[in-house]
């Protein structure tokens, strides 16, 4: 049995390296299919990471155009606040020139009117001196005495009322 004995070592030996190299080729092949398993993770996290970062520019961009419209929305109300204040202290400068007219035209009007009352005061006093000087030298009377003075038609006033400034104004709503 002597010379069987060598073989059955080398076969011993040989059948425990196949084994190893057995289980180094198991070894090999789970971790290769584990590497296959985490080429696909980082593949789709690499390709979720890409589509982050399409949505972070595109929000970005978003970003920036609401940014600019607010900014021109912003000039847009500043320039129109602007405009309503003008337009405002046009509309008190108006009043004030339209009531100053007002005022005027009824200083004017009761001007006229006193001056129409002392004309006919006059008349009525060169009435009265003619009628007296008539008396006076026996004079027949120029006129009848059934002759009527004409009632003195005073012209109809129209009011006109003072505008409140409150009144016409912008409303800011």
């Amino acid at each position: 049995m002597a010379p069987s004995a060598p073989r059955t070592r080398a076969a011993a030996a040989l059948r425990m390296k196949q084994i190893a190299l057995d289980n180094q080729d198991s070894t090999i092949r789970r971790l290769r299919a584990h590497l296959a398993t985490e080429r696909r993770g980082l593949v789709a996290t690499k390709k979720e990471l890409e589509e982050t970062q399409v949505a972070l520019e595109a929000s970005h961009k978003v970003i920036a155009g609401l940014t600019e419209i607010s900014l021109s929305m912003s000039k847009k109300i500043e320039k129109m606040k602007v405009k309503k204040h003008q337009v405002r202290a046009n509309h008190v400068e108006c009043h004030q020139k339209f009531q100053a007219r007002i005022h005027e035209a009824e200083d004017s009007m009761q001007a006229q009117h006193l001056l129409i009352e002392a004309l006919v005061d006059e008349k009525d006093s060169l009435l009265q001196t003619i009628h007296g000087l008539q008396e006076a030298n026996n004079a027949p009377a120029p006129f009848d005495d059934d002759w009527e003075e004409e009632p003195e038609e005073e012209p109809e006033e129209e009011e006109i009322e003072d505008i409140p400034l409150g009144e016409g104004e912008i409303d800011d709503e």
